[in-house]
């Protein structure tokens, strides 16, 4: 059946066709139009088409440019967030679909960037042997996610340390609410640069893209104040019933007696169970050291953690059989 179907790449909004899927908000038409007018951004649209030009199946792909000038570095990869929207359920048609717009995508990019990223895939196998194909290799990646559908209620799942921190917090006057100024629009994206800049994996955009993302109803940016002064701050999306922590920031060390991380994490959970979603998924918690700070923070508000894939592709073929071999299984 998929002979009968058509690949298309599109890479400009005027181009876009009628009838994206929109319920997943990172492969979206709407995340494509943020990333287009974002700095240093280029998103990629594959789809397959019918001969009608229905939309059957979509992968939304962004090509990052990132450059410093110390240490001296110019380079660009690609990301693509999900394995994708698919008309069908069933497996083996959405397996086949992948592998289309996967090969073109592998096609276009070839060369182009350094590397290719592909993670947050909904089933830790999905694409398995079609990633293969194509010479990425798999890197153990560790996800957390906290069921909000169940019985216990966000405050009941967190450890008596962290809900003593947050009942703490509140007595003495923190409070986190969305960004509705100028001024904590601008103290959050300042918090999220300032706190990630050590990080070297830790892209974040320019700040025109929190503003466009900003706008879109499924996306809150969230900031914790203390007398008017934000010490902490998230970007949450809620997207197909379920939500997703996508960047938080906190001013820990010099507001550590407000435990501002532990607020500004809770009520994202909190937010996320108020609007219904089923789960709130922390979407980089990083690689399963045996000691990982971060994820030992994150599972203490009672979420599950699970063992996933992070899908890589270097363009230098050396440098990929060599990293296929130090990541091999």
């Amino acid at each position: 059946m998929t002979d009968t179907l058509t690949i298309h790449i599109y890479t400009s909004e005027d181009t876009l066709p009628a009838g994206l899927m929109e319920e997943n908000f990172f492969q979206s038409p709407a995340f494509f139009h943020a990333l287009r007018q974002t700095p240093r951004h280029r998103p990629y649209m594959v789809t397959l088409e019918s001969a009608e030009g229905s939309i059957v199946s979509q992968l939304l792909a962004v090509v990052r440019y990132r450059s410093s000038l110390l240490p001296p570095y110019f380079y660009m990869h690609c990301r693509v967030m999900g394995e994708g929207c698919y008309l069908t359920d069933d497996d083996e048609e959405r397996s086949a679909y992948f592998e289309r717009m996967l090969n073109a995508l592998t096609s276009k990019m070839n060369r182009r960037v350094l590397y290719i990223e592909i993670s947050h895939l909904s089933q830790k196998m999905f694409g398995y042997r079609q990633l293969r194909q194509r010479h990425f290799f798999p890197v153990r990646w560790m996800s957390i996610h906290n069921s909000l559908h169940s019985i216990d209620t966000p405050e009941e799942r967190m450890s008596p340390t962290v809900k003593k921190h947050v009942k703490k917090a509140y007595e003495r006057g923190v409070t986190t609410c969305e960004v509705t100024t100028d001024a904590d629009f601008a103290a959050l994206t300042k918090l999220l640069r300032h706190h990630n800049w050590l990080k070297p994996r830790r892209f974040i955009p320019n700040d025109q893209f929190f503003a466009l993302i900003g706008h879109n109803s499924q996306t809150h940016l969230y900031v914790t104040k203390y007398h008017q002064r934000v010490i902490g701050g998230s970007v949450v999306v809620f997207s197909g019933g379920q939500a997703y922590l996508w960047y938080a920031a906190y001013r820990r060390k010099v507001f550590r007696w407000l435990h501002p991380a532990e607020t500004t994490i809770y009520h994202a959970i909190s937010d996320a169970h108020h609007h219904g979603c089923d789960h709130i998924f922390f979407m980089d918690v990083g690689l399963p050291y045996r000691k990982n700070p971060f994820r030992e923070f994150i599972l203490r508000f009672g979420g599950k953690p699970v063992s996933t894939y992070r899908w890589f592709r270097c363009s230098i073929s050396w440098i990929n059989r060599l990293l296929s071999w130090f990541y091999r299984e």
